[in-house]
């Protein structure tokens, strides 16, 4: 039973480490954030991570990511891999040479977000951009688990990721990465983490030479993203590009409409990923078989409700109605562990809003719904 430190009501869908409630998010924001402001310093600190993106009126700027933290001298930005050291940006990460990451090979078919129309699940884009007119039996996907971000979500299922970026260890260049894509049958790729945001000069280079690598030898690489969408938009097209001509996806988890509820939850505003996934919305267009852009919201009790999941869905139709949008199912993790898992009633809600403007909803991780 948490309780909202602004308006005091207690309920079993406030997060009491979160300190307060969904109508203070939205009514009363300017009390609400700094609330949450002091939240996520605290959690940040334990792993040697700086409270929020750097914004040093003299200092260098990092456009990696679309926090462009500007960094005096001294400072680290937001995602930990990146320090002004005597006047110069060093990185420590996410560079060609250097990801922070780690690796394995999962058999298809998978759990993917996009398992249920993606070609290596589906067999939908047969025989261009999948093996099989089915499920790809045999083949594996080479996921890659990013060891920073540019979010920090309180109720992160991945939050162990600080502990790599906090680390900066292991590392594997792109080049290694990529050959690990060609030992075995791998047909896909997916950049997933913490996020691909932080690291995209290194998710890029593996991609290129693993596409260019796929089509010397005739074999099928699919190149996936699983992200929240923060990319500097440059490189955020870039992936589109990649996405679209191998027959992958760029999968944007939209954790909520409202950009003071984003802040909230995760720490940064979620203008650049709205942005960018309208940016995108150009390279759908030109491939809606297999989808080259999907999007998920995770269903978070007290927190994402029915108005939020309509709004997302509202935006992603604007694109085109066919646009796949999975609805996830939560459990408490992290810093909001003291939630319940998202109830039935409200995943059967949330998909109806979203079927007012989309026409491709399901709902995932049905076995967590209560």
């Amino acid at each position: 039973m948490g309780e909202c430190l602004i308006c005091h009501t207690r309920s079993p869908k406030i997060s009491g480490s979160l300190g307060v409630c969904l109508d203070c998010i939205r009514n009363r924001p300017s009390e609400a954030l700094t609330i949450t402001s002091r939240v996520h310093g605290d959690t940040r600190r334990r792993f040697g991570l700086p409270p929020c993106p750097p914004r040093d009126p003299d200092g260098l700027e990092c456009k990696i990511c679309a926090n462009s933290c500007s960094l005096g001298v001294g400072r680290t930005g937001f995602c930990g891999l990146v320090k002004n050291i005597d006047g110069r940006l060093v990185r420590f990460g996410g560079t060609p040479d250097k990801g922070i990451l780690e690796w394995y090979y999962d058999p298809l078919p998978t759990n993917c977000v996009a398992s249920w129309f993606c070609p290596g699940c589906t067999g939908r884009g047969h025989p261009e951009f999948a093996y099989t007119s089915g499920p790809e039996y045999g083949y594996l996907n080479l996921a890659v688990f990013y060891g920073s971000c540019s979010f920090d979500c309180l109720y992160c299922q991945n939050w162990h990721y600080r502990s790599l970026s906090a680390k900066r260890s292991p590392s594997v260049s792109a080049e290694e990465l990529a050959l690990k894509s060609m030992e075995r049958k791998v047909s896909c790729i997916c950049y997933f983490g913490g996020d691909p945001s932080t690291q995209m000069p290194h998710s890029l280079e593996t991609s290129r030479i693993a596409y260019e690598s796929s089509k010397k030898s005739g074999r099928i690489i699919r190149l996936c993203w699983e992200t929240n969408g923060n990319f500097s938009r440059e490189m955020a097209m870039a992936a589109g590009e990649y996405a679209l001509k191998s027959g992958g996806n760029i999968k944007f988890d939209i954790k909520a409409w409202d950009e003071n509820l984003n802040i909230a939850l995760c720490g940064v505003s979620n203008r650049a990923t709205l942005d960018n996934f309208r940016s995108l919305g150009s390279l759908y267009r030109k491939r809606p078989e297999p989808p080259v852009l999907s999007a998920s919201t995770l269903l978070v009790p007290g927190y994402i409700d029915a108005e939020e999941v309509e709004r997302i869905a509202e935006f992603i139709s604007s694109i085109d109605r066919s646009v796949p949008y999975t609805l996830l199912a939560f459990y408490g993790c992290y810093v909001m562990g003291d939630l319940p898992t998202t109830s039935w009633s409200l995943a059967l809600e949330c998909k109806e809003a979203a079927l007012k403007h989309l026409d491709n909803v399901t709902i995932g991780n049905l076995h967590l719904l209560s």
